[in-house]
């Protein structure tokens, strides 16, 4: 086969694909999300400042106002993908579980582990932050907090029926005792794995009543 025949026969190479605007647009906003989760954590919602947020992805103030329009708007988007994030790396795996305990007790490994993560102690950091205010960022880190303390009730209660759980106090006390029990054992803990997993789920069975996690 001469040169020519072989050059003519390879394939000419095609350019790059260059990203949309669309995926451009959700890279800078995923940058965005997350270090204004960082920036949560660490300063809570009053010390957090824009511009550090932005320059700490990469972008510019203009490209961070170009996805939110204020703090408010920055710090509810960043709640709401926290939200998410927990739900389908915790919360659904959890729910594949077989019976209520062990339910509970996935959520509460699963937690530990997210929270090694740095913007796991968004929620944390901002309802202690707006304890007690009538803010829209509370307001809507009350919803998650509530909607945790419903399914953790539920599952208590199942849990009591199938004589799995034993009898105690109400289950919604149970239910509020189990997640703070939770919360102080991932901050105690932090940065301590895989005992911060180990011991959440312990925490959890003692609040429960449980012989062992």
């Amino acid at each position: 086969m001469s040169p020519e025949t072989a050059t003519a026969r390879t394939p000419p190479r095609s350019a790059p694909r260059r990203p949309t605007q669309a995926e451009r647009r959700a890279r800078s906003r995923s940058a965005l999300l997350q270090a204004a989760a960082r920036g949560l954590s660490r300063y809570g919602y009053g010390n957090l400042v824009l511009e550090d947020v932005a320059r700490e992805a990469g972008y510019t103030r203009g490209a961070l106002y170009y996805q939110f329009k204020d703090k408010e708007d920055l710090a509810l988007a960043v709640i709401e993908w926290v939200n998410e994030s927990w739900m389908r790396e915790v919360g659904e795996p959890a729910a594949q579980q077989a019976d209520p305990v062990a339910e509970l007790l996935a959520l509460a490994r699963g937690h530990a582990v997210f929270c090694r993560r740095d913007i796991a102690r968004v929620v944390m950091a901002l309802r202690m932050e707006f304890a007690g205010q009538d803010h829209p960022v509370g307001r809507e880190i009350e919803r998650i907090w509530e909607t945790g303390v419903k399914r953790c009730v539920r599952l208590i209660n199942l849990g009591r029926k199938a004589c799995s759980i034993p009898p105690g106090p109400p289950a919604r006390a149970v239910a509020l005792a189990l997640l703070g029990a939770l919360e102080g054992a991932v901050i105690a803990l932090a940065g301590q794995a895989p005992n911060d997993e180990l011991l959440a789920a312990r925490a959890v069975a003692g609040v429960l009543g449980l012989s062992e996690a």
